[in-house]
């Protein structure tokens, strides 16, 4: 898999619980042009606060990683504005776990048994806006962008069918306006819609088709 080469290194933060593990992978990022690595941590939280004070384009996690794991770390920056696009590296021989990536709002997934340039490739197209799956049926995800949105934002969008603004979405989802706009530009890429109206009439089309 060959990655869009960027104009500038890509900036990344890594977060594993293993120290030799964070070691050799910062170490590979380290020595490569394309990307300047941040910051490196081997928690969830010590990630959380190295991302809050400086932003990053790519974040690389361990799904297990402490103590609030990675699912959950993945569900709170989708809650933010300006939030690193997250890769996880992880163990390849859980078959289910880049579903669960994808379903927390990752964006990519390398398994542990891949070539380090898979993870590079990966961070890379990643940084470029692809999501990268290699074990899920994409050819499914293209028919049904459905699959590719997180549970909030199918909750937004079944809100949002209903005629709601955005700040009558931030009060019901007691997140900020420029959280909804955050997450609204998400959804309409995942759609590949371009508004609100186009994102309802998907919406209402994919309810009379059972897909919602």
């Amino acid at each position: 898999m060959q990655g869009p080469e960027p104009t500038k290194p890509v900036t990344v933060a890594l977060a594993n619980g293993n120290p030799l593990v964070l070691s050799a992978m910062a170490e590979v990022f380290e020595r490569d042009p394309r990307f300047s690595l941040v910051t490196t941590t081997a928690t969830a939280e010590g990630f959380l606060g190295a991302v809050r004070r400086v932003g990053v384009a790519v974040g690389v996690i361990d799904w297990n990683l402490p103590a609030l794991g990675g699912q959950r770390l993945i569900e709170v920056l989708r809650d933010q504005p300006n939030a690193p696009r997250l890769v996880v590296y992880g163990d390849d021989s859980q078959r289910d776990l880049p579903r669960l990536a994808m379903a927390a709002g990752a964006a990519g997934f390398v398994g542990q048994s891949a070539a380090i340039d898979t993870l590079l490739q990966t961070c890379l197209a990643v940084a470029a806006g692809r999501m990268v799956f290699p074990f899920l049926d994409i050819r499914r995800l293209q028919s049904d962008p459905l699959l590719l949105l997180t549970k909030r934002e199918r909750a937004l969008l079944e809100a949002l069918a209903t005629g709601l603004t955005n700040r009558e979405l931030a009060r019901d989802f007691a997140i900020s306006d420029n959280t909804v706009k955050f997450h609204l530009s998400n959804l309409f890429e995942k759609l590949g819609v371009s508004n609100r109206t186009r994102a309802i009439a998907f919406f209402y089309a994919a309810r009379s088709a059972g897909g919602v």
